[in-house]
């Protein structure tokens, strides 16, 4: 069985072995995608894999990503395309946090792979999620690059990197005891 659905019903899913799905969302969802990650572009993506049950009310999730994304240059701001693809895993976990009634704090399952069951998976929310964390940092188009500015007080001389350094202020004191010998 493979799903189409973007929100899938757990009471649905098949109890005794894997269910397939796919998202392949259309231009307009794209573009509202796009919107919501601050993109210029989202020309494909598609998330693909299965659910399958894990223990007695578990289910973990394994899928494959692949988008195309357009982002702004950090530096120019034109528009640099990018390819992701990702593997994807979460474990959907039907067990509630334990709560300490002496303390105020509620303990939960470390992980940022395991998530709350409830209901429904939404597998949209799952792909944006990946995607998200997905995306280059820092996308650069090619040949470009920062130039070096130096800013300081008028009659002052500008700071280095080299200067800005823990020890450079060592160095240049063991350089100028070196001279005066």
């Amino acid at each position: 069985m493979t799903a189409n659905k973007q929100n899938l019903h757990v009471s649905g899913l098949n109890s005794k072995g894997p269910t397939a799905f796919e998202v392949q969302p259309e231009a307009q969802q794209r573009k509202a995608i796009a919107k919501m990650l601050d993109l210029i572009d989202l020309r494909k993506i598609r998330f693909t894999g299965e659910i399958r049950p894990s223990g007695d009310a578990d289910w973990a999730l394994k899928g494959h990503l692949g988008a195309t994304v357009v982002q702004p240059c950090v530096v120019t701001l034109a528009p640099v395309s990018s390819r992701i693809d990702i593997k994807v895993a979460r474990l959907f976990v039907d067990q509630p946090p334990v709560y300490n009634e002496d303390e105020e704090e509620i303990e939960v399952p470390q992980g940022d792979e395991v998530e709350p069951l409830g209901s429904h998976i939404d597998m949209e929310a799952v792909m944006v999620e990946a995607l998200s964390l997905a995306l280059p940092l820092y996308p650069k188009a090619e040949g470009a690059h920062l130039e070096t500015g130096t800013f300081t007080e008028e009659g002052k001389a500008p700071m280095s990197d080299e200067e800005a350094r823990p020890f450079a202020a060592l160095s240049a004191l063991r350089d100028k005891l070196k001279d005066d010998k």
